[in-house]
């Protein structure tokens, strides 16, 4: 999926043998200082969060400049999809 400031991937973590979600920020905002603190403020706000409703922030890092998230995996469809169910 892509977002207004980053697109999502799914990924394999090899070191805990399980898939993830990778939050990736765009390049274009990744060069901006404030996208990227905002992007990592994200990460660090929904980390602290605990809840069924909210997915788990397994790490934060970055490569090559470019800031990503990976987090928990759910698989379910889209949510336009949801909602005209």
């Amino acid at each position: 999926g892509k977002g207004g400031m980053g697109a999502v991937y799914l990924g394999y973590n090899d070191a805990l043998d399980r898939r993830v979600a990778l939050k990736l920020m765009l390049p274009k905002y990744a060069a901006r200082a404030d996208a990227k603190h905002r992007f990592l403020r994200e990460a660090r706000t929904a980390a602290m969060v605990r809840s069924d409703h909210v997915v788990t922030i397994y790490d934060v890092e970055e490569d090559n400049g470019i800031p990503f998230i990976a987090m928990e995996y759910l698989q379910g469809m889209p949510l336009d999809q949801f909602l005209a169910t």
